[in-house]
């Protein structure tokens, strides 16, 4: 080939003078040096004109630039034509021509035709900067720098022969290197680019193809963090391809393959296993049969596959991460290679100086493109972590949305959230490390290859031990599994209970309840932490097999290789190129141990993840959208139950209603009402029969949702803003006063759970939405229980009745607690019947109750019988028979001429009973006032809101700075000092035996070979002692990384413990303006973070740091003249470390700050499905996900490419570092050995992967153990007083008698904040019953909180039994007295649980409580009795149900004081009868406060005491104050009761 290559140059093409000088041949320089770049543009210019005309960007206007790289290619077309011409012409004229001048100035030529014409095509295309044409320039600048030094050689020594070609040599050289500037700066971005409307636009998207690679594109953001604390505005714009708008379709669309492969294949083992137990003969083969079958089909189709839909989705972004992450490890072999030649040039001094050089600049050249290799794939592998969280997040957001209630039960709310924090994190993680699966094996073979041409079959003695190693890690790999599973068990629970914790707040802090679920969660957590512990241990395992591999590694080979053969001896060159293969080695043997962790624990995770979105979802057939002509609602022989295998809630039913109609449905506590409205929703399993609805729904719920959100977002929930129709909703909602009142109008921020408003407010928005909403169908769940009876009246009138605004639309009303309602402009009634009870038609009761005129008739002749159980109460074949509307004067007129006061005039009310329920409202609303500033709260208390301001909650701020030496502190003495002390002597002591073998092996290779052997007793020595050292290193390294394990447990126990007291003892009004999702974020990603991450960051940082020291030492020692350049060095590298930690610890606080909101958001979701689902708004909030989704990743991604950033910047200095130990051993080659060469350039060589672990673990360290610094936040929460005061508690039978006075009383929520109560003053006797009253913002809940110290005293004392409660704890005060919340707040956990958490009471005492509540036939008829399971929030009981047991708990305590506020709100009527006798005869002799709104519950009260404005208006007996005809007899007349 080079006789042919030398006849088509006319000259010669390669030369031994080569070995002697680096001048190539004139036939390589035009040849190789010209072919290699333009073979290189002509290969791929098919396959990226193909690619941008898939991707076009839009139209480049041309510009200077672009106008300036054409003229230059054209000029370069030109100049390389004249090559050719002149080739033709030299021809012409009869000289001899080698065919090489027409050949390569042929293919320039076209070639450079090629780059003009890809220059315009990609401003065609809107490429801004092109990799392809920058790849190209620096391949031809490359190459034409031999050619540069050649002719300068030649015109040195000879002079030039051929000026013309030399001279056109010259100016092509020029225009390359110009092109090369120009194509590292970007074009301007296409016409009509969103890019150019952004503000705030990543400075990626109109960067060049080099400053992409470099990340220099990063820089001003670096340096403005390095200025000031960065800011949320400070970030930049997400891109497109990283929103999740554009990731999280394309994802659910594969998953949902899986999904529905799941479903088909388990409805066919279902079928088969069917068709096989019709089959059976006998119960035997039956119960066989049900067995087998379900082990089969359970084995097979456990739950959907998440990571086959992963790997279909996300596979493009790994092969292309893979492309990169194989030419850096092919790169990564190079350098061993490099450095055996080193070492043999240091051998040989009779090899020319400018090899050695040669082999620097090369050393330099290889680490370099490795480092460019290797950051653009950890770049796109962190992104790609990033798109997968988004994806899954997203994913599981909108699984959320459709899950039945039946798998709500086993999937709480405390179980989603840890989905979606801990282990989509862990999946995340693992997509960084996930290529080592295919890449470290490959290493490892690659490795052990070049072991093979090292050191030949001994290298099988090492690959043996690899293989050994294999199965016993298998074996610590399934122990490790199986603790994860247990403690992602453990966390979904405590998790799960610190979420119905912080929800149930107030309960646990009237109730004194802190402790006992203090316990509970500690319990759960000691568990938790316990089989962490567990994890550890088998981490230590692992860390101990594969710390030891390396080494055992080495040992094995090197021992193999000098003992099989006398003559085999170790020299230098030998010894560190092994030595730098074993590096390579160890790198993916050590990454194994957390690789299998992580894989162990994704697997779990993606399991969890599979069996959540193998959930059952809502049928959309539950409801069909079409009805029989005439009805807009048909049910047909419907059943319907909570779950497939319940028994069914409503059985049979049968149900027509037009377009129009006003239906109102009526029945006991636990009849199925509510369960209705939700079968007509869909929300429950359709066991048989069919409904249809035809047309939109909105859903009033018993207990409103309210979002975080302005009000008027609350009340428009998505839809668009119409002005008249917005203003006639508040005006009928009667919303208009309240806005008046409040600091911004409608656009208050409305804390959590609608925190700020009361009870009636938040009724009244959750109505206001479902009428703004302009659907076909209403289902309102007791909409005007919570609102006082002159607004339930107005609202009534305004919205529900035949003349408000939803007269023409079909309403179906629960209207147990506004009986006198129920039958007014009724077009049909659905009553309540049981099983067998009566026979006869509905249309008779409703024929004869309307044609009488009295509604009530429907109780008292076919009312409910007392003793029926409410578990066995059931609508049973209902059937409605509609009526004209005429049946029922509802003429207004009526009422206005008679001027009665009673709360509607229509002919056919019914006065309610005396004790019946006028709907209650938390604050005692009477004339529809909104609350005053002060807002009265859903929680009892009231907040005051800024005059100018509408933010309620704030945004959750970050610290900013360095972060304090004190957190960290804390962090160490939370572990106890001793542990980590250990931990660090432990590595420092297997550091210095790995320096120790590393010296040791360097003086072996340099021992002297003697008949081309050494001698055996110095060779054994000298293997026994290096085998020792490498054992010890192993073993240190597992006893310190134990030890860290061991003290990172410890320390997150007392960081938990701690945070959760003072979390705990938080003041109320810390929980009102503080989103629950911050606080379940801190205990779930930030704890995990301490758990999981903390440990094995400390453990790294050390590694990095010791062995960084060590590679400086050993350095130093082995070239001296090292030193020189370690100052400049270091400088470099401080500065680069100083400016990207200021940056990245703020970016870290920012992506945690941002993370809160997506758990908030979730929780509140969560809270509210049924609403959302019934409004159709799932995609709404799935958008409203992603927003906040994006918003979090928009603070991550900039901390992915600072950690780039950096690292191309330490990756510069190190291999400067690497080039100058490289350069200095070939200046000192004459003074070093072989063996410190060795040693030397084979430290350098990891300096890279140390430099950059020490400044990327220790700003991980910075963003973990700011997890540290947000739980020690809570130390500086608004605490309570004291729970027990030492020396001050009161005896064991206070109060004794129940006598409580108020000694000119006063109390602010805050300082700062006007008084809600002035000078009260009243002193109550013993067994007293005070009724307390008021209008809204009266104080009457204000009262009862500082009875309970839930706010102090500003002046004045409460005496109780002759005690001040100001001197007592409030655990003794708390627990001592009783309340009945109008809330009813359940736990998850039994019964028995939560009626006696601290377990005092015995069996008997608990039975005789629920039968005095009138629970016991509900609860005898349960199968566990009193452990039954009580879902997440007493979700499965009714909220009737849910207050009588918040009866048995009063009754259960029996204090000698007890407060009643609004306790009967959730009841029906006849439950309320018994409730108030139970009281009356139960509490007979206990002083009991009842604030009530409902004035017929206090009407035979001792006294009543009036409130207004916080101070007492009236206190006399109820007989006095109506003959008295002050404020309570005018509340009185409002309510219709004089």
């Amino acid at each position: 080939m080079t006789s042919n290559m030398d006849r088509f140059c006319g000259s010669t093409f390669w030369n031994d003078s080569f070995q002697e000088s680096p001048d190539l041949t004139p036939c390589f320089q035009q040849t190789v040096l010209v072919w290699v770049p333009c073979f290189f543009l002509l290969a791929v210019a098919p396959l990226y004109v193909l690619y941008l005309r898939r991707g076009n960007r839009g139209y480049i206007q041309m510009s200077r630039i672009n106008k300036a790289k054409t003229a230059f290619a054209v000029l370069l077309v030109l100049v390389t034509s004249l090559d050719l011409f002149k080739a033709l012409t030299d021809f012409c004229y009869g000289e001899v021509v080698p065919s090489v001048f027409f050949v390569s100035p042929l293919v320039l030529t076209i070639t450079m035709g090629v780059a003009v014409f890809l220059i315009q095509y990609e401003r065609l295309k809107g490429t801004q900067s092109s990799g392809v044409l920058f790849i190209f320039w620096l391949l031809v600048t490359l190459c034409c720098i031999a050619t540069f030094y050649s002719k300068i050689s030649v015109l040195w020594k000879d002079g030039v022969d051929d000026i013309f070609r030399f001279v056109t040599f010259y100016v092509y050289f020029t225009m390359v290197l110009i092109q090369l500037i120009l194509s590292t700066v970007s074009e301007q971005p296409p016409l009509f680019s969103k890019i150019n409307s952004d503000p705030n636009r990543s400075p990626k998207e109109t960067s060049s193809f080099l400053s992409r690679m470099t990340f220099l594109w990063f820089t001003p953001l670096v340096i403005l963090g390095y200025k000031r604390a960065l800011v949320m505005t400070d970030l930049h714009t997400l891109s497109d391809s990283n929103k999740a708008e554009n990731i999280a379709p394309g994802f659910e669309k594969e998953l949902l393959k899986e999904i529905v492969k799941y479903k088909r294949n388990n409805k066919k083992e279902v079928r088969f296993k069917n068709k096989k137990v019709t089959e059976a003969k006998d119960k035997s083969e039956l119960e066989n049969l049900t067995k087998v079958e379900t082990v089969k089909g359970g084995a097979k189709h456990e739950y959907p596959s998440v990571y086959r839909a992963m790997v279909r989705y996300f596979l493009p972004t790994f092969a292309t991460s893979a492309v990169f992450k194989l030419c850096n490890d092919i790169l990564m072999f190079v350098s061993p290679q490099i450095l055996g030649w080193l070492i043999e040039f240091t051998k040989d001094k009779s090899i020319h100086s400018w090899k050695g050089y040669s082999i620097a600049v090369l050393l330099l050249v290889t680490t370099t493109l490795q480092s460019l290799f290797n950051h653009q794939f950890f770049y796109r592998v962190n992104v790609w972590g990033m798109r997968v969280k988004t994806a899954i997040t997203a994913a599981i957001y909108k699984k959320a949305l459709l899950l039945t209630n039946e798998a709500r039960t086993s999937l709480t709310a405390g179980n989603m959230v840890n989905l979606m924090t801990s282990d989509v994190t862990k999946i995340q993680m693992l997509c960084q490390s996930l290529h080592s699966v295919w890449a470290a094996p490959l290493q490892i073979i690659v490795a052990m290859y070049f072991l093979w041409q090292t050191l030949g079959p001994s290298t099988l003695a090492g690959l043996g031990v690899m293989i050994i190693l294999i199965p016993i890690n298998g074996v610590i790999a399934g122990g490790t599994r199986k603790q994860v599973t247990k403690l992602m068990k453990k966390k979904d629970s405590r998790l799960k209970l610190l979420n119905e914790v912080l929800n149930g707040i107030k309960v646990l802090k009237l109730y004194a309840w802190e402790l006992s679920f203090r316990q509970k969660i500690e319990a759960l957590r000691r568990k938790e932490l316990q089989y962490n512990r567990k994890k550890g241990y088998f981490a230590s395992l692992f860390f101990l097999t594969w710390s030891c591999a390396p080494v055992l590694v080495a040992i094995m080979t090197f021992t193999v290789y000098v003992m099989a053969d006398e003559r085999n001896v170790l020299d230098a060159e030998k010894a560190f190129v092994a030595l730098s293969l074993f590096n390579i080695v160890r790198a993916p043997l050590n990454m194994l141990p957390s690789l299998v962790m992580s894989i162990v624990q994704v697997r779990v995770s993606l399991r969890r993840l599979g069996e959540f979105f193998g959930g059952d979802e809502l049928d959309p057939e539950n409801v069909h959208k079409e009805t029989i002509p005439g009805r807009t609602i048909g049910v047909d022989d419907g059943t319907f139950s909570w779950g497939k295998e319940e028994d069914p809630i409503l059985k049979n039913i049968n149900l027509t209603i037009p377009g129009g109609a006003l239906v109102a449905v009526i029945g006991q506590v636990g009849s199925g009402k509510s369960s209705l409205l939700s079968a007509l929703l869909g929300e429950m399993e359709k066991q048989g029969g069919r409904v249809a609805v035809l047309g939109s729904t909105a859903y009033v719920p018993q207990q409103a949702w309210i979002q975080n959100a302005t009000l008027r977002d609350n009340i428009l929930f998505g839809s668009p803003l119409n002005q008249s129709r917005y203003n006639e909703v508040l005006e009928a909602c009667a919303l208009r006063p309240d806005l008046e009142m409040l600091p911004a109008g409608d656009n208050t921020e409305i804390g959590e759970k609608g925190i700020n408003l009361s009870g009636g407010q938040k009724q009244r928005v959750s109505l206001a939405r479902a009428v703004y909403s302009g659907s076909s169908v209403y289902y309102l769940d007791d909409p005007l229980s919570a609102v006082d009876t002159h607004v339930g009246k107005h609202i009534f009138n305004k919205v529900i009745g035949p003349n408000g605004l939803l007269k023409g639309k079909v309403r179906s009303y629960k209207p147990f607690h506004r009986v006198r309602y129920a039958c007014r402009g009724l077009t049909g009634i659905l009553g309540n019947m049981s099983k067998v009870k009566h026979e006869c038609k509905k249309s008779a009761i409703l024929q004869e109750s309307l044609r009488s005129g009295h509604c009530h008739a429907i109780l008292n002749r076919y009312g409910i019988d007392e003793n029926v159980g409410p578990s066995e109460i059931i609508l049973h074949k209902g059937e409605v028979e509609l009526l004209p509307e005429r049946k029922c004067d509802t003429n207004e007129e009526n009422t206005k001429k008679d001027g009665d006061t009673r709360e509607d005039g229509d002919s056919c009310s019914v006065k309610a009973p005396e004790n019946s329920s006028h709907g209650p409202n938390k604050e005692g609303r009477q004339n529809g006032q909104p609350m005053a500033r002060k807002e009265e709260t859903s929680t009892g208390k009231k907040v005051q809101l800024p005059e100018k301001k509408d933010k309620l909650i704030e945004k959750e701020k970050s610290k900013t700075g360095k972060v304090k030496a004190s957190v960290y502190m804390a962090y160490v003495r939370s572990a106890g000092i001793v542990l980590p002390v250990l931990g660090v002597l432990g590595l420092t002591a297997q550091q210095a035996a790995l320096v120790g073998s590393n010296f040791w092996l360097s003086d072996w290779s340099d021992d002297a070979v003697v008949n081309g052997t050494q001698s055996a007793g110095q060779r054994n020595i000298r293997l026994g002692v290096y085998g020792a050292l490498g054992m010890a290193q192993g073993l240190l390294a597992t006893a310190g990384a134990f030890c860290l394990i061991l003290g990172g447990i410890r320390s997150s126990k007392t960081l938990h413990k701690d945070a959760l007291l003072h979390v705990l003892r938080g003041s109320l009004q810390y929980f009102d303006v503080t989103p629950l999702g911050r606080i379940v974020n801190r205990f779930s990603q930030d704890l995990n973070t301490i758990d999981n991450s903390m440990p094995s960051i400390i453990g790294m940082l050390l590694n990095f740091i010791l062995t960084l020291m060590a590679t400086m030492l050993v350095i130093s020692i082995s070239t001296p003249i090292f030193l020189a350049v370690l100052l400049p060095v270091a400088v470099l590298y401080f500065f680069i470390r100083r400016f990207y930690i200021a940056t990245s610890r703020q970016l870290q606080r920012l992506e945690a700050v941002s993370r809160s909101p997506i758990y908030s958001h979730f929780n509140e979701t969560l809270q509210g499905t049924s609403v959302i689902r019934a409004y159709g708004r799932t995609d709404q909030f799935g958008r409203e996900n992603q927003d906040k989704v994006d918003h979090s990743q928009a603070a991550a991604y900039p901390g992915i490419v600072a950690t780039r950033w950096l690292s191309m910047g330490l990756d510069v200095v190190s291999n400067i570092i690497i080039f100058f130990a490289a350069l200095f051993a070939v200046v000192g080659r004459e003074s070093l050995t072989p063996g410190l060469v060795g040693l030397s350039i084979s430290y350098a060589l990891q300096v890279t992967l140390f430099l950059g672990g020490v400044v990327r673990v220790s700003s991980q360290l910075e963003a973990s153990i700011v997890a540290v610094e947000r739980l020690k936040e809570y130390e500086e929460t608004n605490e309570e007083a004291d729970w027990t005061s030492d020396g001050k508690r009161p005896p064991d039978s206070w109060p004794s008698e129940g006598r409580i006075r108020f000694n000119s009383y006063q109390t602010r929520y805050r300082e700062g904040l006007d008084l809600v109560l002035r000078d009260i003053t009243v002193d109550i006797g013993s067994g007293e019953k005070i009724g307390i009253v008021g209008r809204t913002g009266s104080g009457k809940s204000s009262l009862a909180l500082a009875l309970f110290r839930i706010i102090e005293s500003a002046g004045g004392d409460i005496v109780i039994d002759g005690i001040n409660i100001s001197n007592i704890g409030l655990h003794d005060l708390r627990s001592r007295i009783s309340i009945i919340p109008q809330d009813p707040v359940l736990f998850s956990g039994t019964l028995r649980m939560n009626l006696d958490p601290f377990e005092q009471h015995a069996d008997v005492d608990i039975w005789l409580a629920l039968q005095l509540s009138h629970l016991k036939n509900f609860v005898v008829n349960l199968e566990k009795k009193l452990e039954h399971d009580v879902t997440e929030g007493g979700q499965n009981l009714s909220v009737g149900q849910r207050q009588l047991v918040c009866l048995a708990r009063a009754l259960l305590r029996k204090s000698k004081i007890l407060v009643l506020d609004e306790a009967t709100a959730a009841v029906d009527l006849e439950t309320d009868d018994l409730i108030q006798s139970t009281i009356r005869t139960q509490f007979a002799d206990c002083t009991v406060l009842t604030i009530a709104h409902r004035l017929n519950t206090i009407m035979d009260s001792t006294r009543v005491l009036v409130l207004d404005a916080g101070q007492i208006e009236e206190f006399d007996t109820p007989e006095n104050l109506i003959s008295a005809k002050g404020m309570f007899y005018g509340m009185v007349k409002d309510a219709g009761l004089v």
